[in-house]
């Protein structure tokens, strides 16, 4: 494990070949493991460990819409099969290869005595193992690639090795530092529970694409033998609290996929807070839990474990349906989209606690935007999704993917943003405290949670565009791509897009029942389009609204399509003006793509003082044209606006009253898509643009 993977080898090496080396190279503890391993398929008999989909409802009561499973959907050319292409690659096989370099294996090879390394890494070190395992279980469920899973598999025989009689399993506690673990001050900022977590993520992922149980089965022990007897209400058992949310969710997961109800009651327990742990005011902000959820009114402290609560709290009422929790979800997402959520769908205001800020108070430069925040706001909106079938939580989970998800990943797939600013000046951005080099696209990090995390994401994706209800079918994304699923009674069913979205609004979606059958069709209006005509072979349809589902009920045969055509107007976008930073300024938005100005790609790059001198005229019309040369293939938008040239009179401050005004050309302001900045030469940025009527 210790010597670096190419990219081909990664990828193309024969299973037959690469696992009898792995044994040979293998501890003798490790080999007996990976001997079984080697005569196992991992095409076994189908089984529901097969048929899960991203979250697995298809039990859960309280679940309107059931997910697909990621085998059933495949992605095809379009937008976003260059980055699953690239996951795959080349971000997946360079993080593995980080991962081992900066010793995040040694860890657990120390423990076994096959390391001399002392530990090395952030406390919760571990938890990137297994999100990037996760990657691998969501990339896997699409295809075999042989190389990935044995090597992941090998690398999860020797994390297994390391796991105490006692059930506990967590590198940072296993040594020295054994005393310290989950004592209620390393609870809170321990991270042992948000390791558990991921941990049973990545070995449900890999579960469901091989059938392999070793990470299950360890993560299992470390609940049923550590966690369940010692931690919760009992008067034997001690006090818990998340720390950092995660683990209720992951043992919903974990109910779903061995229905022990056992699992779904003490993540209700942690939801709800344990008054035996003494807490400062500032720790229940800051971690987002401690206290009872349902006591929760609007969002604050740490944004990313804020999600990751609110996900673990919509899993606990998809599953228990307590009214509580749908009206305080439903609260907070208010809060969300109306006070936090920025045009690019990230959240996260301050850098300090990686924090939501008051309402409103969304800065641009210094935004925060953790690219693990953006996806866990689609992760929340999906469970959101899930138990309403409302397609104002698709319409968030669509900007935030396109925007402020995408944007964390560069477009060779080696560089990724910690956080994901709306303006930057690379001359005068001090980057985060994160970041090791001092810029925002980076291909390590010390805290590497976002790189593995956009990696499962990615990987995860095709579970994300449909889902089945009671009365048939919805389709969540546009991109082209088919799907070979069920209905809900059974009845086989194949779907196939065909698009240039979200380039272009035009979706022909091709509905091939395997009988003529007759169920609904739901297909989503985003939003954002504010005209759009639906057609059922040539028949326009009615009752279209932007933000919803449009219902097409009818006797469905082969051969029969659905065309979409979507309003691709760019629109100018203001925001409220209680938002400081925004007042005065617009930001472009065509489809579900928020755009950006790169200071390059301007045409008075040479004698404009900064971007900041930019003017956007609000009476003229953008002009996109797509450019298949320029960031692997862009829409450009070009809008006409002008320059300030540089301004003599230097001074801080002037009397309002003088006419002091620098002398301002007209110019053609280009904007390229947010996802895609910073892909080239450093250069300023900025989402929001000043502008001026006439």
């Amino acid at each position: 494990m210790k010597s670096k993977l190419s990219r081909r080898r990664f990828l193309a090496t024969a299973a037959a070949t690469v696992v009898p080396a792995a044994i040979a190279q293998a501890s003798p503890r490790v080999a007996g493991a990976l001997n079984s391993l080697a005569a196992a398929a991992p095409d076994s008999p189908a089984g529901t460990w097969k048929d899960a989909g991203v979250i697995d409802v298809s039990r859960s009561p309280y679940a309107k819409l059931k997910t697909v499973p990621v085998r059933a959907v495949e992605i095809r050319e379009g937008f976003w099969s260059k980055r699953r292409v690239t996951n795959i690659e080349s971000s997946i096989p360079s993080m593995h290869d980080e991962l081992v370099d900066h010793g995040r294996m040694n860890n657990f090879l120390r423990l076994e005595g096959r390391s001399s390394a002392p530990q090395i890494g952030p406390v919760y070190s571990d938890s990137d193992i297994y999100k990037w395992a996760e990657a691998v279980g969501f990339a896997l469920q699409t295809a075999d690639h042989s190389q990935l899973r044995s090597t992941t598999l090998e690398m999860i025989h020797q994390v297994v090795a390391t796991q105490e009689p006692s059930g506990y399993i967590d590198t940072y506690y296993q040594d020295g530092r054994k005393p310290l673990r989950m004592l209620y001050e390393t609870q809170t900022t321990g991270h042992e529970l948000y390791c558990l977590g991921h941990m049973l993520q990545g070995a449900i992922a890999i579960y469901r694409a091989t059938g392999d149980r070793t990470l299950l089965d360890a993560g299992i022990r470390m609940v049923d033998d550590f966690l369940l007897p010692n931690y919760g209400p009992g008067a034997n058992q001690k006090g818990i609290v998340a720390g950092h949310p995660e683990i209720e969710m992951s043992l919903i997961e974990l109910y779903r996929t061995t229905g022990k109800r056992a699992y779904v009651d003490l993540a209700g327990y942690i939801l709800h807070g344990d008054e035996r742990i003494p807490l400062r005011p500032q720790q229940i902000v800051y971690m987002f839990c401690g206290i009872p959820f349902t006591s929760r009114t609007h969002l604050e402290g740490h944004a990313v474990r804020a999600m990751y609560a609110c996900c673990g709290a919509t899993d606990y009422y998809l599953e228990t349906g307590d009214p509580a929790y749908w009206k305080t979800l439903n609260t907070l997402w208010e809060d969300l989209v109306h006070d936090q959520l920025y045009v690019t769908g990230g959240v996260g205001a301050r850098e300090t606690g990686e924090a939501f800020g008051d309402p409103y108070e969304l800065p641009n430069a210094r935004a925060y935007g953790e690219s693990c925040a953006a996806i866990g706001v689609m992760m929340w909106n999906w469970r959101m999704l899930t138990a309403s079938g409302d397609a104002r939580f698709t319409d968030v989970i669509e900007r935030s993917l396109y925007n402020g998800i995408n944007s964390g990943m560069s477009l060779d797939g080696r560089t990724y943003c910690y956080r994901n600013p709306l303006a930057f000046d690379p001359e005068g951005d001090s980057s985060d405290r994160h970041a090791p080099e001092g810029r925002i696209r980076n291909p390590w990090y010390d805290t590497t949670c976002c790189p593995p995390n956009l990696e499962r994401t990615f990987a995860s994706l095709p579970g994300y565009f449909y889902g089945t209800s009671d009365d048939g079918v919805y389709v969540h994304l546009y991109d082209n791509s088919a799907i070979d699923w069920r209905l809900g009674d059974g009845r086989r069913f194949r779907i196939e897009q065909t698009t240039r979205y979200p380039w272009e609004g035009n979706v022909r979606i091709a509905v091939d029942p395997a009988t003529p059958s007759e169920f609904t069709l739901h297909v989503r209006i985003p939003g954002w389009s504010q005209q759009t005509s639906v057609r059922v072979n040539g028949t326009d349809q009615s009752g279209i609204q932007p933000g919803k589902y449009l219902p097409i009920h009818r006797r469905w045969s082969a051969g029969d399509v659905v065309e979409l055509n979507f309003d691709m107007s760019t629109r100018l976008l203001k925001a409220n003006p209680a938002v400081n930073e925004d007042r005065g300024r617009v930001a472009f938005q065509r489809g579900p793509i928020v755009f950006c100005m790169e200071m390059l790609d301007q045409p008075d790059v040479t004698r404009a003082p900064s971007i900041v001198g930019y003017t956007a005229h609000l009476d003229d019309t953008t002009v996109p044209h797509y450019a298949p040369d320029l960031l692997d293939g862009v829409m450009v938008l070009e809008h006409p606006g002008s320059v300030a040239s540089v301004v003599a009179d230097t001074s801080l401050y002037f009397s309002g009253t003088d006419n002091h005004k620098a002398a301002e050309s007209p110019t053609t302001l280009r904007l390229i898509p947010y996802y895609a900045w910073d892909n080239r030469e450093p250069s300023s940025m900025q989402v929001w643009i000043p502008f001026q009527v006439g």
